[in-house]
């Protein structure tokens, strides 16, 4: 019964930064590994970014790497996901999951609860 919970989209500059929030209950947080996800109008949700239960562990797709960074505060029980150097084709719904295991994954099939979504769109 694990809930997800995104905040933080909307409009942003090409060049400026955002930071999501995805708000997590229903479990021993630190015992799942969270994933961010997104999906573009007419494409297929891809992977973006990952940490591990104790957040030591992340990975980030080529795509995003050196401009996203994933964290979490366990105290809070909350994942972030702070976006810098927006370009347009960041513009997606951005989804946060979790996965019953501490350990890190990349594999969406991994990840058994989903947040709604949260849109960022990325002006030009």
């Amino acid at each position: 019964q694990v809930q997800l919970v995104e905040s933080g989209g909307g409009l942003v500059q090409a060049g400026g930064s955002s930071r999501l929030s995805c708000a997590f209950s229903g479990r021993t947080f630190s015992r799942y590994a969270v994933g961010w996800f997104r999906q573009a109008p007419g494409k297929e949700r891809e992977f973006v970014a990952s940490i591990g239960g104790s957040g030591t562990s992340t990975y980030y797709a080529d795509s995003v790497k050196g401009r996203f960074t994933i964290s979490r505060d366990n105290a809070k029980n909350t994942v972030y996901l702070q976006m810098n150097s927006l370009k347009p084709e960041d513009t997606a719904v951005y989804y946060c999951a979790a996965r019953d295991r501490a350990s890190i994954s990349t594999m969406e099939s991994d990840f058994g609860s989903w947040g709604q979504g949260t849109q960022v769109t990325v002006s030009s």
